[in-house]
């Protein structure tokens, strides 16, 4: 296929994916939902059942208004609207990764809202690095390949998760050569290409993803580098896929270089190590991970990647892209604007929200910073 054809498919994904989950099911496969942030899509893979993230989307708060207050990430509000209409209705269960004060609920109003959809809840450890957190993290791992084994129907072996984690790493170091390769190739990797690729990995089995990155990867080296003319950005935050907003930055001909966004590179960057049984492993990559603020940090290390980043590839500035009510990300922000400050690189402050019916004030706040850094 071409570049522009393997585009193409990562849009249809990208935009459709209960046309994906239908055709799962028509084929006979069970899916579970995999809630933000991070979920051990392995364990899913490795039980034979499809593993499809949901990230919430622009839809209008109703019925999630019974349950959430109206001060409540719009992510876990959209969610759960979805959840209470049936747009999730074939899923066999959701896993619910309990990051924050916010999915905590989620877990308790799903069960109460949603009941035809089972909910297998569990904790990340904040003490994340020693080892009684990693053991407990391996706990909470076993919960939930128990609860997945009776929606199977059958043991997880943990030779099929060691199996599946291989797959998935193969993943991850695809996607890496991927965003690495990015900057070299402005011009056809818009904001929105970028972000259908990266976006499509939450829908589509993890087998055929890899392959179509690695066919995207061949044909962009088999074109010369483009020279792009506009300004290069990093964006950083919890989710940046709203469509409009992408075109705001292609309209003022800006090009992201890099992203430091939980939806998008921060689920690729860190591998699972080698070494001791597929739970350790997945426990240790907890550890591992670094610059996100639902992983416990206290060096505060995310700015001071995202400006190395920066200077690395000669961004001319980075967007914080803040969801509204997301307290991790505002505790984050004081510390990132610091550090953007002490490397003297600009940064736009943001603050978005799914379903909002206007995108404006952004609009001209992307503008402004597009002139700014002219």
């Amino acid at each position: 296929m071409t570049v522009k054809e393997l585009i193409a498919k990562f849009e249809y994904a990208a935009n459709n994916p209960n046309a994906l989950l239908d055709g799962y099911l028509k084929e006979g496969k069970k899916v579970i939902g995999c809630f933000p942030v991070y979920t051990p899509k392995e364990i899913v893979h490795a039980s034979g059942m499809i593993p499809m993230g949901t990230w919430g989307g622009n839809t209008s708060i109703e019925r999630a208004k019974e349950y959430f207050p109206a001060f409540c990430c719009s992510i876990i509000q959209a969610i759960m609207e979805y959840g209470l209409k049936g747009s999730f209705k074939g899923l066999s269960g959701a896993i619910i990764p309990c990051h924050c004060d916010t999915l905590i609920t989620l877990t308790q109003n799903w069960k109460s809202g949603v009941k035809e959809i089972p909910m297998i809840g569990f904790a990340f450890p904040q003490n994340r690095k020693i080892q009684a957190g990693k053991d407990y993290l391996v706990s909470e791992y076993a919960t939930v390949k128990t609860k997945l084994e009776e929606l199977c129907g059958h043991e997880i072996t943990d030779e099929s998760i060691q199996a599946s984690i291989a797959v998935y790493n193969e993943h991850r170091k695809v996607m890496n050569e991927f965003v690495k390769l990015v900057p070299d190739y402005l011009n056809t990797i818009t904001p929105r290409v970028r972000n259908y690729v990266l976006k499509s990995a939450h829908f589509m089995k993890v087998e055929e993803h890899t392959a179509l990155v690695k066919e995207l990867i061949a044909g962009l080296k088999a074109m010369p580098k483009e020279d792009f003319k506009g300004k290069k950005i990093i964006t950083s935050g919890i989710i940046l896929d709203d469509k409009g907003l992408l075109e705001v930055f292609e309209a003022n001909n800006m090009a992201i270089v890099a992203d430091d966004v939980a939806q998008e590179t921060r689920q690729f960057r860190t591998l699972i190590p080698e070494g001791g049984s597929a739970l350790e492993r997945m426990a240790q990559w907890w550890a591992d991970v670094e610059g996100c603020s639902l992983a416990y940090d206290p060096a505060k290390l995310r700015g001071r990647m995202v400006a190395e980043d920066a200077k690395k590839l000669g961004a001319d500035g980075v967007v914080y892209a803040l969801m509204k009510f997301c307290d991790p990300e505002e505790y984050d922000y004081p510390i990132f604007k610091k550090d953007m400050e002490e490397a003297e690189i600009p940064h736009l402050f943001i603050e978005i929200e799914q379903g909002t019916t206007s995108i404006e004030q952004i609009r001209t706040r992307i503008q402004t910073f597009a002139e700014i850094l002219a």
